[in-house]
This record gives C-alpha cells, structure tokens and sequence, in this order.
C-alpha cells in the first residue's frame, strides 16, 4: 500500500478540524473520507473498510472510545486517536482499549502527518509479517506460554487474561527475557511507535500487566523494575 491508495477516515464534530486536517492530507495524496459523529463513523467503517482512521474522543451520538470498540469487534486498521483532553489517564485510556497513538489538540499540522505516515507504514510492515511464522510463535519462559497466533497467554494455573496491550508487553519482555528493556525499547517493540506519549505509559501497563499476573496466580515479581533503566523478565 502506498500512500495513493490509503483511505484514511477523519471523525470529528469540529468543521474547523476535519476541514484543515483533511485539505493537508489530501494534499499529501490520500484518499480522505469525512463523519462528524460517532455512529456514522462506524457505519462507514462498516461499509468501507479503511486504512487509517482518525478519530475525535468528543464526539456526539457515540464517543470516541465507543466508536473504537465498535470497530476493533471486526476491524484492525490503525487509529489516531485526537482529544483536547491530554492526562496520562485519558492517553492510557485511549491506547489500552486498542487506539495505536494519541494526539492531543492544539495540534501541528506536521506532527499529525508525520504521524499518519508512521501508522500507515507500520500497518504495512505488520500485514507483511502476519505471513511469517514469527508471528505464530509461541513463547514459554518461567512457566508462562504466551501464543501469538492465538493471542492466548497462560500460566501455571491456568489462563491469564490480559488485553493486547498487556499481551504485547509481555511477548517483548519474554522474548529478551534475562535482558534488561529501557522504557523506549518497549514502547518500539511492544507497539510500534515512533512518536511516543510519555514513556511513564509503560510503568502504568507493567502496573496492570502484574495484577493480571498475580490474579492468575503468577509471581508478579517475574518482571522485574531496574532502577533508572526499565525492566526485566526474570527466568526462573
């Protein structure tokens, strides 16, 4: 897919926004279609797939996190989430239900292509990669397996229930594990981005990531904090 071809989605009440973000993608060569709500937006989607969507938090009819469960329930196209609304919490909110990058408004015009760009390119390399066997791996370390294909995670006692946030964090920490993995690394490995929220998003899924641990009767002390670096996956 090249950019030519990307079919990229704006969802925002605001005409000011969708007016000047879609007039600079276009003019970027993409192919953009317009909602300015929520349940039209995932009628759209429903309709004519997407490659990109870019997706407004405040939205009337459906909010953009609603928009987002609808679509991830039979869609796995990248979504750049835009919100005035710019805490951890809401950033932490927005990725761990399934959003890929978070962007809060005010805005550069520049950093959103930049942006859209970087999704779009990693979209291709993961499609490209859902074809080799990597990504049907399974990984077993200190008693925990952890299917890729599936995206099933297990432990001694049973199953762990993590979201695919948790599950990718994990797969990076247990794919290097015994090594020590910066915040960065992680934030790269585990989801990809190239343009970051605040790297103390990690500490906040290793937080949830070892409650699930502990829940499913796994040692939560497997993963490890090292002290001014990141953190390690403890082989047992």
């Amino acid at each position: 897919m090249n950019k030519t071809q990307a079919r990229i989605l704006v969802v925002d009440d605001e005409p000011s926004i969708t007016e000047v973000v879609s007039y600079n993608l276009r003019k970027e060569g993409y192919d953009v279609w317009v909602a300015a709500d929520g349940a039209s937006a995932v009628a759209m989607v429903n309709a004519n797939p997407f490659d990109l969507i870019i997706l407004d938090v405040m939205l009337p009819k459906m909010d953009g996190y609603e928009v987002l469960r609808h679509i991830r329930s039979n869609h796995t196209m990248p979504v750049l989430f835009l919100s005035a609304r710019d805490t951890e919490l809401d950033k932490v909110v927005g990725l761990e239900i399934g959003g890929d990058d978070y962007l809060a408004k005010p805005f550069g015009i520049r950093e959103l292509i930049a942006r859209v760009k970087a999704l779009l390119r990693r979209s291709v390399q993961q499609e490209t990669a859902s074809t080799a066997q990597d990504y049907n791996e399974v990984i077993e370390a200190s008693g925990i397996t952890l299917d890729e294909g599936t995206h099933l995670a297990a432990g001694p006692a049973g199953g762990i229930d993590l979201t695919p946030r948790e599950f990718e964090l994990l797969a990076a920490l247990m794919r290097h594990a015994g090594k020590v993995m910066s915040r960065d690394q992680l934030l790269h490995e585990a989801w990809g981005w190239e343009y970051l929220v605040e790297t103390k998003t990690v500490d906040t899924h290793v937080k949830r990531l070892r409650d699930k641990l502990e829940t499913a009767k796994v040692d939560p002390a497997l993963i490890e904090t090292v002290r001014g670096y990141g953190y390690r996956f403890k082989l047992l």
